[in-house]
C-alpha cells in the first residue's frame, strides 16, 4: 500500500454545482498540479455558469467541524480561504487557522457568485476578514476594486489612484499579511509578445511585500467572457506554495499556468467560458497519437 505523498491542502469555500467557481473548482486546480485537495464548505450554491439563483449558508459549527475532523487525521501542506458568508464563518474559521501558523495560507475571498449583502453587513464582513484572516494570511489575492472595497472599512479617503492603491497595500502588510497580489492593475508601458507581434497590454498583476512592489506582470487580455478565473490563478499559487515554491515564483508559475487554462477554457452550457485547469492533459494525450 501506498503511503500519501502528494502534498495536502484544505480549502474553504463554497460549492458551486458548475464546478465553476469554489471547493470543487479548487480541488480540480489542486489535483492538475500534483496536489490532493479536502474542502471545508462554507457554502451551498443553486446555479450554472451563468447565474446562480440561490444560496445556502452553512452553519459556522459545521464549517469549524468540516475542518477539524480532517485535520485530526492529516497534516495539511497549505490553505486556502475563499468565499465566506457571515462574520461568525471568518471567527470560526480565523480560530483553526491559527493553530496552523506554519502553513501557506492564501487568502482569496471576493466572490462575484455571492449575492450581494446589505452594506452594512457587508461592511462587518469584511472587517471580519481583514482583522482576523488578513493578519494571519501568507498571501492576500485580490483585485483593484476588491482592494477598494475592503479599504473601506478604514480609510478616509486619499489623494489619487495610485497613492491610494500604494498605502492600502502598505496598510494590509503591516497588519501581518505577508505578500498581497493586487490584479487588474494598470500595466503602464509594459508589452508582451504573442509571437512576433508585440501587443500592448492594459492590465497587469501586481505583487507586493514589506520591502515594496516584486513583481508587475501584464498578461494580453483573452476573450471571454471567463467565470472562475480569479479562483483558478489562486488555487494555483495555493498548489504551488504546498509543494515548496516561494511566493514570488509560484504567483508566476501560477500566472502561466492561469493562462493556459483559460486559453483552453471550455463553454459547457450557455453560460460563461469555464477554465480548463487539465489543459496540459489534452497536449500529453496529442503527444502520445
Amino acid at each position: 500500500m501506498q503511503i500519501q505523498t502528494s502534498p495536502l491542502i484544505l480549502s474553504f469555500g463554497a460549492a458551486d454545482p458548475a464546478g465553476a467557481t469554489g471547493v470543487q473548482a479548487d480541488l480540480a486546480a489542486f489535483a492538475a498540479l500534483s496536489c490532493t485537495g479536502l474542502a471545508a464548505t462554507t457554502a451551498l450554491l443553486i446555479g450554472d455558469t451563468a447565474r446562480i439563483e440561490d444560496t445556502q449558508e452553512i452553519d459556522p459549527d459545521w464549517v469549524a467541524d468540516q475542518a477539524r475532523v480532517v485535520l485530526e487525521d492529516m497534516t495539511m501542506a497549505a490553505f486556502k480561504v475563499g468565499a465566506l458568508t457571515n462574520v461568525e464563518q471568518v471567527a470560526a474559521i480565523a480560530e483553526i487557522l491559527s493553530d496552523y501558523p506554519d502553513a501557506p495560507l492564501i487568502l482569496d475571498p471576493f466572490s462575484s457568485r455571492l449575492p450581494d449583502m446589505a452594506d452594512d453587513e457587508a461592511e462587518e464582513l469584511l472587517t471580519a476578514v481583514r482583522q482576523l484572516l488578513v493578519p494571519q494570511a501568507t498571501l492576500l489575492m485580490l483585485s483593484v476594486v476588491e482592494l477598494g472595497r475592503l479599504a473601506e472599512t478604514w480609510r478616509d479617503g486619499g489623494d489619487g489612484l495610485d497613492n491610494m492603491l500604494q498605502s492600502d497595500v502598505e496598510y494590509l502588510i503591516a497588519l501581518g499579511c505577508e505578500y498581497v497580489l493586487v490584479t487588474g492593475t494598470q500595466a503602464g508601458a509594459m508589452q508582451a509578445k504573442v509571437g512576433n507581434r508585440v501587443v500592448p497590454n492594459t492590465l497587469a498583476n501586481t505583487l507586493y511585500h514589506s520591502d515594496g512592489m516584486v513583481s508587475h506582470d501584464a498578461w494580453q487580455h483573452l476573450p471571454g467572457p471567463f467565470i472562475g478565473a480569479g479562483g483558478t490563478l489562486s488555487a494555483a499559487i495555493t498548489a504551488f506554495m504546498a509543494r515548496g515554491v516561494d511566493a514570488p515564483e509560484a504567483v508566476k508559475a501560477a500566472q502561466e499556468y492561469t493562462v493556459g487554462a483559460l486559453a483552453h477554457a471550455q463553454r459547457y452550457g450557455m453560460g460563461k467560458f469555464v477554465p480548463n485547469r487539465f489543459f496540459h492533459l489534452l497536449t500529453t494525450a496529442a503527444d502520445m497519437q
